[in-house]
């Protein structure tokens, strides 16, 4: 195991030209696997999620010199990594002039071909189902069941307030077990 370095340290060795390449190369190393399952549970296919956590990361690499420390490196990537995902989902609905319904059903699909997932026919049914919610609603479902994200930390990656992520995580819940209950 390996001493992570402060975010705040890499942040200040990024300002310099001289240690810039190293500090980032360490920020992709400490963030890269969290964002890129973070970015896969939204795009289910390993090249989409893939190239997003490449874009996602060049947005980092451009920007990070503006960083304020209003919130925690993470949480910033973390916010670069939703838009990027969200911003796909967008245009690929757009540029196939498709509903999402189709766009939920081409993930379906996406995921029962993917050589990458292992899992059961359970866990299969339940990613179909995780899938067919919304878009906003599936993310803030991932955010708060799979990693295991507060609230609070949620609404400043999204700029909306606790009430609102309440209510969708709600509504997402309530979503799955009656679609649960239906299969």
């Amino acid at each position: 195991m390996h001493n992570e370095i402060d975010d705040s340290l890499l942040i200040e060795m990024f300002k310099n030209a001289d240690s810039k390449s190293f500090a980032f190369n360490q920020i992709v190393l400490k963030y890269q696997e969290r964002v890129y399952w973070h970015i896969r549970k939204m795009v289910i296919n390993h090249d989409d999620a893939d190239d997003l956590v490449q874009e996602s990361f060049i947005k980092v690499w451009n920007s990070l010199d503006k960083f304020r420390n209003e919130s925690s490196l993470y949480t910033w990537i973390y916010r670069i990594a939703t838009n990027e995902t969200l911003a796909f989902l967008k245009k690929q609905k757009s540029y196939n002039h498709i509903s999402w319904q189709d766009v939920e059903n081409d993930l379906r699909d996406t995921l029962k071909q993917d050589i990458y997932f292992n899992g059961d026919d359970a866990q299969i049914k339940f990613q179909q189902i995780l899938a067919s919610l919304p878009p906003k609603q599936r993310l803030v479902f991932n955010m708060k069941y799979f990693d295991e994200m507060k609230y609070e930390e949620i609404a400043e990656i999204l700029g909306t307030s606790v009430g609102a992520l309440k209510a969708s995580y709600h509504i997402a819940v309530e979503k799955i077990k009656k679609n649960i209950n239906n299969v």
